[in-house]
């Protein structure tokens, strides 16, 4: 089973996400540059995590370590698709520099730094520990500014100060982070990133990768799991967002800013990524 590398979305208002799944959001092999803390709540399956292969069951949590594949498969969900939710999990995902590039690098958090090392393996979390980082997942939820930070640290913390905890993936277990597939993705990702505030043509994005049009369409939604044009545009709405908490531009600047030509397929685009106009969402960020 070949993993996928995913791209996850962005959400300018938070520094990093917390959700609470009814149903798996990514039913296949994956893995992604954030880290992701994982509570299962209700379900029950086999988890697929580096190269273990093991049963999961409620109240089981994980620490996912950056570029770890992973796969979470619950038992019954072709049974009771159209029933009542049969499985409930939290998902926590942060990238590990969100809070700057020398937030690890001080000495007092030399713990969690290893810890973040470790969970490349993959954790399992038991005992004392797993007690505490659910509590803390409780308030988490409803948590507001710094305390969300703060928060997150205290979970990390409880983990690493504990020995309540297992790696889950053999030491011998390495993740090729530089294939062939990666480092093209990779290509793509950066010089999209690079040139979304001008017109990005497909024979163009196609060359970069070595690919003819048709073949890079192909490649690029079996990989991201969306059409380029898509990640393109969650691109601009993602910079427009940005632009938008700084709230010192015009609404026609705002546009042309983010790499829209026209206003109709700005606020087309943003609403449909957003679910909110951009006066609306300007609105929310100042409540």
């Amino acid at each position: 089973m070949k993993a996928q590398l995913l791209q996850l979305p962005i959400n300018p208002l938070n520094s990093f996400s917390i959700r609470q799944d009814f149903k798996p959001s990514i039913q296949r092999l994956h893995y992604h540059s954030e880290i992701e803390l994982i509570q299962i709540k209700k379900g029950k399956g086999t988890h697929f995590i580096g190269d273990c292969f093991k049963t999961f069951e409620p109240d089981d949590i994980f620490l996912i370590g950056s570029q770890l594949p992973h796969y979470l498969k619950y038992d019954g969900l072709e049974i009771n698709e159209l029933a009542k939710p049969v499985t409930e999990s939290r998902v926590l995902q942060f990238s590990e520099n969100f809070w700057g590039d020398a937030f690890l690098n001080l000495p007092e958090n030399k713990i969690i730094r290893n810890l973040l090392e470790q969970s490349k393996k993959g954790i399992k979390i038991n005992g004392k520990a797993k007690i505490k980082v659910s509590e803390y997942l409780d308030k988490l939820f409803d948590a507001e500014g710094p305390e969300r930070i703060l928060l997150l640290l205290l979970i990390l913390h409880s983990i690493a100060c504990s020995d309540d905890y297992n790696l889950i993936s053999s030491t011998k277990f390495n993740h090729d982070d530089s294939d062939i597939d990666n480092q093209r993705m990779k290509i793509i990702y950066k010089y999209t990133l690079s040139n979304f505030k001008r017109k990005i043509q497909l024979e163009e994005i196609a060359k970069i990768a070595h690919m003819s049009p048709p073949s890079f369409c192909r490649y690029f939604k079996s990989r991201a799991n969306k059409t380029y044009t898509q990640f393109l545009f969650e691109i601009k709405v993602s910079q427009a967002c940005k632009l938008l908490m700084k709230g010192d531009l015009s609404i026609k600047e705002l546009y042309y800013e983010s790499g829209f030509t026209s206003f109709s397929s700005f606020h087309k685009n943003f609403k449909q990524i957003t679910g909110l106009s951009p006066l609306s969402y300007k609105k929310e960020i100042k409540l």
